[in-house]
Formats: C-alpha cells, structure tokens, sequence
C-alpha cells in the first residue's frame, strides 16, 4: 500500500519522462528515445504487436536497452493510419507501418537521429506544405479530456497514470470534500451521462446517496458498448483504465457504496486484460481496498464479463446479468438509483462518463463547465467511421458542428463523392441530413433533428449509400438482439423489417409508409425499455429526410443509389462495348451472349445482378442502372 507520500515521490520519478509525449517544448529534457506503439484493438488487429518484437530484438542487438524505450499505448485516434508509430523526442508520427518498415525507422532515425519523410504523416496544406502530426487539422481541432491519456501513456503501468495526476482527485475528494461537495461539484459540472440519453451525472448520484451508510449500495460501469462502428468506452479502457476506477472509487465515497462492478462485453479481450492488470496495480498501491489514503474509507471493484446482448447495455438488464440472470430488462421505476443491483441503490454510468469525473473533482466543476454549450458542457467522443477519410476517434467541445468534424477532422468524404447524411446514436439514433449539416453537436440539437448522441457512433454516409438499405440495417440489428421479452419489440420490430424488405425487393405499395409510421409509434410508446423504444428512430428520420427514395422504390422500382439488387438492372452500352468477351466469360448466371468485337446484350432475365460484369468490363460499357 502506497502512502499520498509515496505517490506524490512516483509522480516526481515519473512525470518527465510522460510529460515529453504531451508537451514538445520539455523535448531538451529527454534523456532517452521512447518509442510509442498504438496497442489497441485496430492496430494489434493489423500486427503492432509484430513491430513491437521486432523493435526489441534491433534494439537489444544494437545495446541501446538504456537509451531506448518501446512504450505500448492505447489508441492513438487516427485509426485510419495504423499501424501507427510515434517517437519521442520530436513527436515524429509513422503512419501504416509494416515490418517491412521498422528497421530502416530504427537505424536512420533512432540510431541515425534523421525522421524517415515517406513514412511520416503529411498534409496537404495550401501548397503541400508538411506539418508535424500533433499540428494536423485531425488532432489539432479536438480537445482531449476523456481521451486526454489514450495513445500517450502505458496503460499497464499505474506509474504512468500517477505522473498524469491519477488518484489525485480521489484523494482530494477522500481528504478535503465531503460526499456532498463530491456530489454538487458533479452537479455543478453539468456532466451528462454519455452513454444514451444524456442524464445529469450529479443528479443521479444524487438520487442514490439517500440514506447514506444505512443501506448496501454499488457502483456500476456500463462498458456493454454494442451500437455498429463505436468503440469509444473500449479504447478508453485499452488506453486509460485507471480513470475509470479512480472515478468510481470517487462515486463510491460520494453515495456510500463500497463495491463496484464494471460490466465489460469479452469481446473486448485487450480492455479486459489491461482492466485486470490495472484492478490488480490498484489494490497493491492501496487506492482500491481497505482504508483507502487512510480516510477510513473501503472500496473494491469487480469485473463482470458480458456475452454480447446487445439488450445488456440496457441498465436494468445490465444488472440483471450482474445478478447472474437472463439479461433482460424490466420496467421502472423505480430506477437503478433507488432500486438496482441487488435491490440496492445503485450508480450506474458508463466508460466515457466515468473518464472525465477524476479531472472534474481534481480541477473543479467550472474548468469542465467552460467547455461546450448552455446546456450540454464539455466535450463528447465519437468514433467516426464510414465514408470519411480519416476514421478514428475524435474528441471535440459540445456544440462542434457535424460539418467541423467530418471536414476539418475526419479530411472529408473521399473520391469526390457528396456528403449525403450521418448516421449517429447507432441503432437507436437517426440519420442527420447535407442540410443539417452545419446543426451543433449537442444533446438537444440532434434531438431536434430526429436523431440522438447515443453512446457516440458516427457512421458518415455518402451519395451511393441508400437510406432505406441504412434502415433496414439497423432495424435488422435491432431486432436481432432484441431480448423477446416484450411483444412490442420482439414482433414489431420483425414487422417493421418485413416490410423494408417487401419495398427493397420491388414489392413495396405506398401503404406500407403509413404502416411503418403506425408500427414505429406504437413500438415506441409500448416496448418496455430503450432498446425497443427507440428502435423505430432510423426508420422515421430516414423517412422524414429521404421519404423521396422509398417512394422511388414503392412507386418507380427504383433504388436511386444503386444499391437494392433487386431493383437493379446492368446495362451495356452498344457504343462503349467492344466485343472482348470478358464480360460473358466472368459472368456466372451465364446471362451475357455476343460475338467477338461485337457488342454484348445482358438478359435481365437471368441476371442474378452480381456486378461481376462491371467489375470486368475494361471499357466502362457496364452500367448500373
């Protein structure tokens, strides 16, 4: 167990060291190269850990153990450049890098002192100017608060977080505050929940402090993140897992519970790993156990892992699973807050929710408040992904406008294409419009516009996606994981798809509109919980901006993006064709006849509507019609 002494001696030992990954300036006091590589899921997905071997062997062959440092980090962001390497000092940024690469990196510039120009990071600016990394238009214009140690610090040295002022707002809460300055700091915070609909953070804490000390009560973290393309609570625990247990020790203390869960899917087995090594560092320094700094004060977390219900990251049914039951949601209230996990009250908040309270606490509710809008303050993390140039994770103030985020951020949509809508709040969200493009990210705007923060899913869609096709997507996932509990969700949401199917196949009557809108607000007033309630959401927004293609589908047989098999047809053109063959020689329904240097005919009849024709014209004669 650590002393606040002992801790304090940590922080010195180590802070300069970390400090040179997040300040260039302090570059003159590196005593040594660290070399940084992103160790999240993406990046191990595409063999970082390869690099990191390979790394090592150059460096031990080359007796630089003591001058050279590989550090394995959480996600850098920039997902679309992984593998990613960074080497400090100099914050010099190598983008997709491959085995190939490491040892001509480590022998020119770690040896050699001389930044590889081909493999770095460049940007094109005005007249393609090159800019280091850190100055880049993608991180430049983010403000890192939760992320503030993903992709900079070793997640699995509780060092490195110490150096980062971890555990200082726990201790700062368990020697200074009361639980209910704890709780009105929050309060005054204006942090909202993160995970959903958006909930004042301090209020629900608030609710669950009631009879403090005279009941059993948990902490819970809701890291069962399940929406398509988010991955945000995963990264923050692959990349800073202590700032999710310094902040529910913190919640703990706030509303008298002395236990905590945090409710993890497997499929998460990197996040899961760092949590345990974490958990474990934690309770040997003292700031998770018995007497935690001497306040008198117990805390302890355990892990339960999820097997990947979408419905558990519901809260009733996330605890109901905690419980060791069918993961399946009931009615409230009460809410978690009075009655939870055990029948106890119970706090429940997600990762993204739970990474920015240490800081909070630390520095005060008016350094978070200053961030963000009237009512929404701070920032929010979005996964963005999908027809943007630069997928990854972004992080930016509350009121960033949907066009600031995919420009100037995420580098545009690539291949000239057109912005044509964004799809956030995954399953349960909606898609925003080109003509809402310049609508403030915040809890109440998106609401406006038929769409929702979500957990922070950001999937960009361009001019070749249909908005029927992105319906039936998500309603498809939807009603895939929906639990059955309730007839609502369970033969609804089956309807609702049935009916998609039935216009995507060129089967659809301009009755089936007015039936979609009669289900969805019968699902949403009758589901019993968030899952089933909110599944109707991308149906009705893609309705309200895009009703022109559904229509286009019922009434001319026609999807305009060229998506919907059946409602296409491949055409040659007689005067582009040239005879070759190559179309009827790949075609395998066997539908394409002609002669030689002859232009060719497709039997609409036996298409099957592959693209296979497309795919092998070298004359662009095959159209998609």
């Amino acid at each position: 167990m650590k002393s606040l002494q002992e801790l304090k001696e940590i922080k010195e030992a180590k802070q300069d060291q970390v400090n040179i990954r997040f300040n260039p300036d302090e570059a003159e006091a590196a005593e040594k190269t660290y070399i940084l590589v992103c160790g999240g899921t993406g990046c191990t997905s595409n063999h970082s850990g390869e690099l990191i071997d390979k790394l090592t062997q150059l460096i031990e062959d080359a007796g630089k153990n003591d001058d050279v440092t590989i550090i394995q980090t959480g996600c850098q962001g920039l997902c679309a450049k992984g593998p990613i390497l960074v080497v400090h000092p100099g914050n010099v940024f190598y983008q997709e890098v491959n085995i190939d690469m490491v040892e001509r990196i480590f022998n020119e510039h770690i040896i050699g002192g001389t930044p590889i120009e081909e493999y770095l990071m460049v940007e094109e600016v005005t007249e393609g100017e090159f800019i280091p990394y850190v100055e880049s238009a993608f991180y430049k214009d983010q403000l890192r608060l939760a992320l503030r140690n993903c992709g900079r610090i070793n997640p699995e040295d509780i060092d490195e977080y110490i150096a980062r002022e971890g555990y200082e707002g726990l201790a700062k809460a368990l020697k200074e505050m009361t639980p209910d300055e704890v709780i009105q700091t929050v309060l005054d915070s204006g942090l909202r929940g993160r995970g959903g609909a958006g909930f004042p953070t301090g209020k629900k804490w608030m609710f669950a402090a009631g009879n403090r000390g005279e009941v059993t009560k948990y902490v819970a973290c809701n890291a069962d993140e399940g929406d398509p393309g988010a991955f945000m609570d995963r990264s923050i625990l692959e990349g800073d897992p202590h700032s999710v247990i310094e902040a529910m020790a913190i919640a703990g203390y706030a509303i008298g519970a002395n236990q905590g869960y945090i409710y993890v899917r497997a499929e998460y087995p990197i996040a899961v790993d760092r949590l345990k090594i974490a958990l474990k560092q934690a309770r040997e320094y003292g700031v998770l156990g018995k007497d935690i700094f001497g306040s008198g004060f117990d805390f302890d977390i355990d892990l339960r892992l999820g097997a990947g219900a979408f419905v558990c990251g519901e809260e009733t049914a996330l605890m109901t699973s905690i419980e060791g039951n069918r993961g399946e949601p009931h009615a409230r209230p009460p809410f978690p807050a009075v009655k939870g996990l055990f029948d106890a009250p119970t706090v429940l908040n997600n990762v993204e929710t739970y990474a920015n309270v240490p800081q909070i606490i630390l520095k005060g509710a008016d350094w978070f408040s200053r961030y963000g809008t009237e009512t929404s303050k701070g920032t929010k993390v979005f996964a963005l992904g999908g027809k943007v140039n630069n997928t990854g994770l972004v992080e930016v103030p509350m009121g960033t406008t949907l066009r600031q985020v995919i420009e100037k951020i995420g580098g545009g949509v690539p291949n000239g294409k057109q912005f044509k809508a964004a799809q956030t709040g995954g399953p349960s969200g909606g898609c925003i419009p080109a003509e809402s493009y310049d609508v403030p990210i915040d809890y109440e705007s998106l609401k406006e516009i038929g769409s929702m923060m979500g957990s922070g899913g950001m999937i960009v869609l361009d001019e070749d996606n249909c908005m029927v096709d992105i319906a039936k997507f998500y309603l498809g996932f939807t009603c895939s994981e929906s639990c059955g509990k309730c007839t609502p969700c369970r033969i609804g949401t089956k309807r609702m798809l049935e009916i998609l199917e039935k216009i995507t196949d060129g089967r659809g009557e301009l009755e089936d509109l007015d039936r979609l809108e009669d289900l969805a607000k019968y699902i949403q007033a009758n589901a019993l919980c968030g899952l089933g309630q909110t599944a109707p959401n991308p149906i009705l927004s893609t309705m309200e901006h895009f009703r022109d293609e559904y229509v286009a589908h019922i009434v001319d047989k026609k999807c305009p993006a060229g998506v919907c098999k059946a409602l296409l047809n491949y055409i040659i053109d007689p005067e582009k064709c040239k005879g070759c063959t190559k179309c009827a020689r790949n075609c395998p329904a066997g539908a394409i006849t002609g002669t030689v240097k002859q232009p060719h005919v497709i039997d609409q009849t036996k298409c099957i509507k592959c693209g296979a024709c497309k795919e092998n014209c070298a004359f662009s004669a095959i159209s998609r019609k």
